[in-house]
Order: structure tokens, then sequence, then C-alpha cells
């Protein structure tokens, strides 16, 4: 792979390595979801809506309480469309701002809003406090992190690793073919 190519932030399979079937690799990105991750994969409308969509679980009621308690005022979201021609997966990322109103939470894509690639996003934090009626009780309450690549990343894998091309776009018009 060139330079250009790691620049644009395309990730190209091993040498060798066939690709899956489209349904077979939509299969794979879609089971990353799970209880111990903080994103979830589901399926898109299609056309520059995506075939499919990940995204921080904010509104996840496993997952809320963390990031209300983080203060979390960026959620991530990526757009990603299966090119059954050429084997790519076209890959849009999305930046939103999140406004906590009594504790809900209120996304927008404001002013300040990015879509495109993202170099790297991280948001991390811990929090200590008493946890009971002790007043010895004092500790860790939580903590966190929040890194676009936990999100980023094993999609590229899952992708790479099954013979497919991940390919950022940066617009919505890049994710049809």
């Amino acid at each position: 792979m060139g330079l250009f190519d790691k620049l644009k932030g395309i990730k190209k399979p091993e040498e060798g390595v066939a690709p899956a079937g489209p349904e077979e690799l939509k299969q794979k990105l879609l089971v990353l979801s799970g209880d111990q991750v903080p994103f979830t994969v589901v399926p898109g409308a299609g056309g520059k809506d995506g075939d499919l969509i990940v995204e921080w679980k904010i509104v996840d009621a496993q997952w809320y309480e963390i990031f209300a308690k983080a203060s979390l005022e960026k959620s991530h979201k990526i757009y990603l469309t299966l090119d059954r021609k050429t084997n790519e997966v076209r890959v849009l990322e999305e930046s939103w701002e999140v406004e906590w109103r009594a504790g809900v939470p209120n996304l927008s894509l404001s002013a300040e809003a990015f879509r495109g690639r993202t170099m790297t996003s991280k948001s991390f934090g811990t929090a200590y406090a008493w946890k009971g009626v002790d007043p010895l009780d004092y500790g860790q309450v939580y903590e966190y992190r929040f890194d676009v690549s936990e999100m980023k990343d094993p999609i590229a894998e899952t992708v790479t690793r099954n013979g497919w091309t991940f390919r950022p776009v940066t617009t919505k018009g890049g994710l049809v073919d």
C-alpha cells in the first residue's frame, strides 16, 4: 500500500485474502455490537444513509448513565456502504454535539459538527464519590474512555480480514455508487 493511501486512511486486505460475500461481511460487522462495547452496528437505509450505521450507545439504557455522568460532549456516527463491484467498504464519519438537558441527551448536527474522516477523537475521565452511607466508603464510582478508534478499528479490521478494502470518504455522496 502506498503512502498516499495511508494518508487517506485507506486500509487494504493482506494479499491473497479472498473477499467474503457482501452479506457475510455485513453479518460479521453486525455482530461487532455487543453488551461489552459502547457502540452499536445497525442496518442502514442504503444509499446516502449507508448499508450499516455505527454509533455510540448514547441512548442505550446500559450505557446511558455512563455517558451522562461523563458529560460526553460529542457523539460519533459512522456510515458504511459495501461496494460490491470493488469489494470496498466506503466509510463516512460524523461527529455530533451532545447537549445534556436534565440528564437527557439532545443530539444535534451543529455548526461545529464534522463530516468526513476523523484522525483521532478521545474523551476520558474518572469520578470519585461516596458509595454508600459509610463516610469511609469513598472511591472510584466510574471510569470511562470513549475513543473513536474503539469503534473504527474493529470495523476496519473486520473489513480487511474479510478481503475488503476500508475506504474513507468525505461526503454522503461518496457513499453511493
